[in-house]
């Protein structure tokens, strides 16, 4: 299941795609400031029943006239799959739009992110034909950033800190500085704010640091409290109870023997709707098959 924290993760790129480039100079990787940049279509699917997504996928344009594509993807944890299916999307990316791809892993976890790390070989040891090589941002690779000023001058790089150390005790300083930071925005600015508030709050999962960040937006942030941050706010609730309640419904028809495929279970949780959610984990009470709970049988 795609979570919020994994969405804020590769999503704050898309909303300042320039923050890549300020982001890998803690990684020693200079590339230079974009110009622009274009959001691509995420899905690498071929005419074939393989369906395979990068997080987000950016055209970056540079001020030196050079282009590139930028794969991010949000790592949750350790995946034996998975660089294999990074060697795919920069192969069929280069191949595709026949520029160079870059692939950068975001990981919120130390493990994670030392493992994403490594430089996996494709094809026999004495000659790989194919080297995977991730550019990887993860708390011990971006700073943490607890100075209000410091914060005010990068809030996009602050909010990423803040979801790459919201394990760390570090926490507590980022969030008062990116709130100090919001707060010097002008009115003209609320609709910005609003949506790094946002992608904070998703960025930080069900750690303690995200009850942390309610207070804050409940006293120091109070004046963004617009009809548009709440309706994200709103929105965001909404997916964290669609969620949960897809999450009951698989473990109850588990904890009762029916078989979910993988098709089943990818509809019941990519289903949004609340009302319908409802009426299926009714009919998992007593259903002796998921079609049952879908009510598509007789």
């Amino acid at each position: 299941m795609v979570s919020s924290s994994h969405e804020a993760l590769h999503r704050i790129f898309q909303e300042d795609p320039a923050l890549f480039a300020r982001a890998v100079k803690a990684l020693g990787v200079s590339f230079a400031e974009p110009v622009s940049a274009v959001p691509l279509t995420t899905d690498l699917t071929e005419n074939r029943p393989v369906e395979r997504r990068v997080d987000t996928l950016l055209r970056m344009e540079t001020g030196d006239n050079g282009s590139f594509l930028l794969a991010v993807e949000s790592q949750g944890k350790q995946d034996r799959d998975k660089p294999a299916s990074w060697a795919y999307y920069l192969s069929h990316l280069h191949a595709k739009y026949r520029l160079p791809p870059v692939l950068l892993v975001v990981c919120a976890d130390r493990r994670t992110a030392a493992w994403a790390a490594r430089h996996v070989d494709i094809g026999p040891p004495q000659w790989p034909s194919l080297t995977v090589r991730p550019l990887v941002l993860g708390p011990d690779q971006l700073p943490v950033i607890d100075s209000p000023d410091e914060a005010a001058r990068d809030i996009p790089l602050t909010v990423l800190s803040a979801a790459l150390h919201r394990r760390d005790p570090d926490a507590d300083a980022i969030l008062k500085a990116l709130a100090s930071a919001l707060k010097g925005l002008s009115a003209d600015d609320e609709n910005t704010a609003s949506i790094f508030i946002e992608l904070t709050e998703q960025g930080l999962g069900k750690t303690p640091a995200a009850e942390l960040w309610r207070q804050i937006m409940a006293a120091d942030l109070s004046f963004f409290q617009s009809e548009t941050a709440q309706s994200l706010r709103a929105e965001g609730r909404a997916e964290g109870r669609a969620e949960g309640r897809a999450e009951d419904i698989l473990l109850l028809l588990e904890r009762r023997g029916v078989v979910v495929s993988e098709g089943e279970r990818a509809r019941i949780v990519g289903c949004g709707d609340l009302d319908v959610l409802g009426v299926w984990f009714s009919r998992a009470i007593t259903a002796s098959s998921v079609a049952e709970v879908f009510g598509e049988t007789e």
